[in-house]
């Protein structure tokens, strides 16, 4: 019935039946489906969901078992902006996986099996502002530019995962950041990592859970939390000589006093050569006046 207490026209009822039914039908097997969203949380899903609906802005994939993104499905979804594959068996990798995905705004990816970010892994996503890849036990390695065109980037999230070291330029380049998760991970903080200790320290960045912010080696730092970890390491690092560089200034002394030693000779040479030829135009100039 109509508001007006009338009948709907029997057109309408078709077509409005017919929008129900190829809306039931476009939302995947096991997945519900909103306007605009596909949610298809803890559905044992072993693969990537088919035939989700192209004008999808929100797909929710979490609490899964995939292990594979294929871009070209996902490419086929060029108005998504919100992704959540939290809790799934993704891994290996990635690159190029995003590519189709432009406007990407929200990426959960913690909970997985990743082992590293490269410069193409995320590259593709200009509108990216949150980005998730904490608990990922795997992840080893991040590249210096594996956030080189994140420029919008906002909220990074790696902690507890494998890393051992973060290249200060990696975030640092980040004009947005605001947000910077880097928990109960595994840092060496040697001389390497001074430089980002000092730009966590001076950054205006919010570093959530800082008191587990600590170094895992070397076992003279462990467990210590990274403003102790500064000063130690500007004694060490800065004022500290280590064998190689008592040898390399021995060197340069023995260079310097050898080159010494030879200038002091040449000169000694050139100061008797002098005198000899000094002495020899006297004694000439004397017999020519006895002459």
């Amino acid at each position: 019935m109509s508001p007006s207490g009338r009948p709907w026209p029997l057109s309408l009822m078709f077509l409005l039946g017919m929008g129900m039914a190829s809306e039931r039908i476009n939302c995947p097997s096991r997945c519900s489906c909103q306007y605009l969203e596909v949610n298809c949380t803890g559905q044992q899903l072993q693969e990537f969901p088919a035939a989700i609906p192209l004008d999808t802005r929100q797909l929710i994939l979490a609490a899964n078992n995939i292990s594979y993104l294929p871009a070209v499905e996902l490419s086929f979804l060029a108005d998504l902006v919100y992704l959540d594959c939290r809790k799934n068996l993704l891994g290996n990798d990635l690159d190029f996986t995003f590519i189709g995905v432009a406007k990407l705004v929200y990426l959960d990816l913690s909970f997985n099996n990743l082992t590293q970010a490269t410069f193409s892994t995320f590259s593709h996503l200009l509108s990216l502002v949150v980005l998730k890849m904490s608990d990922n036990p795997n992840l080893v390695t991040i590249e210096k530019d594996a956030f080189a065109n994140n420029t919008w980037l906002r909220h990074l999230d790696v902690s507890r995962t494998g890393l051992t070291f973060l290249d200060t330029s990696t975030v640092r380049d980040l004009p947005n950041l605001r947000f910077l998760g880097l928990s109960d991970n595994l840092w060496h903080c040697n001389c390497s990592f001074l430089d980002f200790i000092t730009w966590m320290t001076e950054s205006n960045v919010h570093f959530p859970d800082a008191d587990n912010i600590t170094c895992y080696t070397p076992e003279g730092l462990h467990a210590l939390k990274m403003p102790a970890v500064e000063a130690q390491l500007h004694f060490n690092c800065l004022t500290q000589l280590y064998k190689r560089d008592y040898i390399f200034l021995c060197l340069i002394g023995f260079c310097i006093f050898f080159a010494g030693t030879v200038a002091a000779w040449l000169a000694g040479i050139c100061a008797v050569i002098y005198k000899v030829h000094t002495s020899k135009g006297e004694e000439g100039r004397g017999e020519a006046e006895e002459d």
